[in-house]
């Protein structure tokens, strides 16, 4: 009877305290992190979308590949690095402990500014080498791609550089291990869209 009660239970209509009880939501999980996932959800349909355009559009006979720059792959291994410190922090942050935390939080963020930089870099030498985004189809890809992927590092940074404030501000481990946890995250999965966007690109 118990499991049939359950099951046939109106939560929804349940108001406030009742009891003694705290309040349930309707995931177990932080709030922050289920609008995390809604968001990679929806970023990762954007990204499809660009790729599957991708695709398409090569198809035509005005598209002229694009040579990879050989800086993408010291941005890729700066943004791999970027991961790495960033997991290492959520680490640290899980044990409850400090030492090292500061440093690797905050390397991981740097080292992504660097990656954003280097991509700026490659562009900048792209539009030297006479590689314009109204060229040819495939260079508007490329900076779509890269751009597009550039503005959501910034967005992450964001919040990474409010993380980091309060870390300096001599905030404890457990103060901000959702927020290290949320950047971890986010970074991982940057760093998978990006290592796809870079095959791509690397292999048409």
């Amino acid at each position: 009877m118990s499991f049939f009660k359950q099951i046939t239970e109106k939560s929804w209509e349940r108001k406030g305290v009742i009891g003694g009880l705290k309040p349930e939501g309707a995931f177990d999980t932080s709030a922050e992190k289920v609008g995390l996932s809604i968001f990679l959800v929806v970023a990762s349909v954007i990204f499809s979308l660009f790729t599957v355009s991708y695709f398409i559009r090569m198809e035509l006979p005005d598209w002229q590949p694009l040579s990879e720059p050989g800086q993408l792959w010291l941005n890729t291994g700066l943004l791999v690095l970027s991961s790495v410190l960033f997991q290492w922090a959520r680490n640290i942050s899980r044990s409850g402990s400090q030492k090292n935390l500061l440093t690797t939080f905050i390397g991981g963020g740097v080292l992504a500014v660097l990656f954003i930089a280097g991509q700026l870099m490659t562009w900048g030498n792209l539009q030297e080498g006479g590689y314009y985004l109204t060229s040819n189809p495939a260079n508007a890809f490329y900076y779509l791609l890269t751009g597009v992927h550039a503005v959501h590092l910034l967005g992450g940074l964001w919040v990474w550089s409010k993380s980091s404030i309060r870390l300096l501000s001599g905030a404890e481990a457990n103060e901000v291990k959702l927020s290290i946890e949320l950047c971890t995250l986010y970074w991982h999965f940057l760093l998978i869209v990006w290592l796809v966007m870079f095959a791509i690109l690397a292999n048409t």
